[in-house]
């Protein structure tokens, strides 16, 4: 086995191990979701960065750059990073002050049981893309690194079942501990190799930046007419707005230590994302001016632009910066998807199967650790099922969130700041988003396979009339059983 392939294996035993060890201060089902409402501040924001810095950030996102330029990378990462900083802006205080242990909750206390469900459905369904994304990650990792010994496909069984391991048996302490150890990694590691990469070019980092500039690739507004503009803001909102009631997000917020915490440490982390994630595009970028190769060969037809920036690392730098790249890439993907795959679990336990079965607190937790495991293998097909498909990283994470978008916000959003909002104009704001939504997507696929599209993206449509549904609900049925939200 190469040194490289040893690392992995230690790094992968070392995270079970902490994983392991973390799971001794599990002793309810809080402590499991939650951390115990205990994170600190600097634990919070990485906790908070790592929700959305994994697989895409460091292999799609760079990718998609050099594609389509600034303009391309509109949803991820400035979609998702001002998604955390509106949460940590409009949402953290309101939700931390009512104690609840997932985001379903907020849906049954405000809106009754049939909310509750219908939207924890969406969620757990809009999870399958992200998480799918950061296996199919993982398996292409240990894939390059293995140099084809392990497939892409035993690859992602490899890195599922070592993230599986540590997060059915430590919950979020084992999420929480884990990020803090491997967002140092991350940032140490994908620094290192950033100045590696700026000390070979003769120009240094402006030589990118001025490579970049002069190929249009910072052309970052949409061109001056309707189509490209609302194009253009669909896609912002889908991560902006879409991924706002996520569990991923909210338990990072819950798991504060108290409400100034949860506030600052959301908008301090989205906003260090958003800044972060240009070192990845700028080392992969740079590595196409060292190496013009990588660029012809993986943008050819038939080619994988997401193999750029790890190609690059195996065949042009020593050893040493191999095991910090690696280090940091595995360390990204592997934060991103144990909080992912918690996330959904969570959901499923407290919100679907926690009523459903009567579970007291002792045979929650057991419940939680269940939804794991099989959520997990879920995942596990449902990532297979994509890369046959041939769909990218990026393509898997920016489709996760459409469900959500038109299904959970606007109920969320309403509800926290409505007090007239009512469980009919829930129902009926699901009801008319998720359906708009879900109608113009198969005839816009339609119209597509004949070179056209629509002039409104389904999922504006969808949110626009999720928004109409919920006012006019609202206002047809205005006596509410749930209490508003103080």
């Amino acid at each position: 086995m190469s040194t490289l392939g040893i690392f992995v294996v230690l790094y992968m035993a070392i995270s079970v191990g902490i994983g392991l060890h973390a799971a001794s201060r599990v002793r309810s089902s809080t402590d499991y979701v939650l951390a115990g409402r205990s994170l600190p501040i600097y634990i919070t924001i990485a906790t908070v960065f790592a929700t959305w810095f994994g697989s895409e950030a460091i292999l799609g996102m760079p990718a998609t750059f050099m594609e389509e330029g600034l303009g391309g990378i509109v949803a991820d990462p400035f979609g998702a990073g001002l998604c955390l900083i509106f949460v940590g802006i409009f949402f953290a205080a309101r939700l931390y002050r009512m104690k609840l242990l997932t985001i379903g909750d907020f849906y049954r206390n405000r809106f009754g049981r049939t909310v509750e469900v219908l939207i924890s459905i969406a969620i757990c369904i809009s999870y399958l893309g992200w998480v799918s994304a950061q296996i199919v990650a993982l398996g292409l990792t240990i894939n390059l690194i293995s140099d084809d010994v392990v497939s892409l496909e035993l690859g992602m069984v490899i890195g599922l079942t070592v993230v599986m391991l540590y997060t059915i048996f430590g919950g979020m302490w084992s999420v929480a501990i884990m990020d803090f150890l491997q967002m140092m990694i991350i940032l140490g590691g994908l620094l290192i190799v950033a100045w590696l990469v700026a000390d070979r070019l003769d120009g240094g980092y402006m030589e990118v930046i001025d490579h970049a500039a002069a190929h249009d690739k910072f052309d970052f507004w949409p061109e001056l007419n309707l189509a490209a503009i609302l194009a253009f803001i669909g896609t912002f909102v889908t991560l902006a707005l879409g991924s706002i009631p996520q569990q991923d997000v909210f338990q990072r917020v819950m798991s504060a230590k108290d409400e100034g915490t949860a506030v600052r440490g959301t908008v301090i982390g989205g906003t260090f994302y958003i800044a972060f994630c240009f070192i990845p595009i700028f080392i992969a970028y740079g590595a196409t001016l060292l190496d013009p190769n990588l660029l012809a060969v993986n943008m050819a037809e038939g080619g994988d632009p997401q193999r750029i920036l790890p190609e690059f690392i195996l065949n042009d730098v020593p050893m040493p910066i191999q095991v910090v790249f690696f280090g940091a890439l595995l360390s990204a993907i592997m934060s991103t998807a144990s909080g992912t795959l918690l996330a959904p679990s969570a959901i499923l336990a407290e919100n679907i199967f926690k009523d459903a079965f009567r579970l007291n607190d002792k045979q929650l937790l057991w419940s939680l650790r269940g939804s794991v495991f099989v959520f997990g293998l879920v995942v596990l097909g449902y990532a297979y099922l994509s890369t046959s498909a041939g769909l990218s990283i990026f393509e898997m994470v920016e489709n996760a969130y459409l469900v959500t978008l038109c299904g959970a916000f606007v109920p969320l959003a309403f509800g926290v700041y409505w007090k007239r909002a009512t469980n009919t104009g829930a129902l009926v704001s699901i009801a008319l988003g998720v359906t708009t939504w879900a109608v113009l997507e198969a005839l816009n696929l339609q119209m597509m396979a004949n070179d056209t599209s629509m002039l409104v993206p389904p999922q504006l449509a969808g949110l626009l009339m999720a928004i109409i549904g919920m006012i006019a609900g609202s206002l047809i049925a205005p006596i509410n059983p749930q209490k508003a939200l103080a």
